[in-house]
């Protein structure tokens, strides 16, 4: 079985291609302003954060605990393992009348390369009312399986719509 893989957008000045970013996964440490708002409440506000970058998919932000207002998320039962960071369980986030199921996770068991993440969130952007990176409101990555953050500043194609699982 053969797989199609996409020709990478060349960046422009300032812009990173997900197709430099490495197999495995890495972690970074990044001091770009993030805010989550949801339902009228902004959920996160950091620039403390953790960006995981791996190729062919936009960065996956990791904000930490203490910048998070962590009333709001309730642990589900759902659980998954990543080969490159570990053990994560879910969290659906309820504000007010208004709430999504499994719509932020954290590495609870972390793999030696991503321990620093333990104590840190992510949230899928496409289903919060709006991700901001820097002031800019991202896109979210395709697909219902990754987290990534599609910003200004980052360039594919990415992973996650049809038909790019055998990338």
């Amino acid at each position: 079985m053969s797989f199609f893989r996409p020709s990478p957008i060349t960046p422009g000045p300032g812009q990173e291609s997900v197709w430099d970013y490495p197999r495995p996964a890495k972690l970074e440490d990044t001091n770009k302003h993030l805010r989550i708002i949801f339902n009228g409440i902004t959920l996160a506000d950091s620039r403390h954060a953790k960006r995981v970058l791996e190729t062919s998919h936009p960065p996956t932000y990791y904000i930490p605990g203490d910048d998070i207002k962590l009333e709001y998320l309730v642990e589900t039962s759902r659980r998954t393992m990543c080969e490159w960071k570990g053990i994560c369980v879910y969290y659906d986030i309820i504000v007010g009348d208004k709430r999504v199921s499994n719509a932020a996770w954290r590495y609870v068991q972390p793999t030696p390369d991503f321990v620093d993440i333990q104590d840190c969130y992510s949230f899928y952007a496409s289903l919060m009312d709006e991700c901001y990176v820097n002031d800019e409101l991202v896109q979210s990555q395709p697909g219902d399986f990754y987290g990534g953050w599609i910003t200004q500043d980052i360039v594919g194609p990415f992973k996650g719509g049809s038909g790019t699982m055998g990338w």
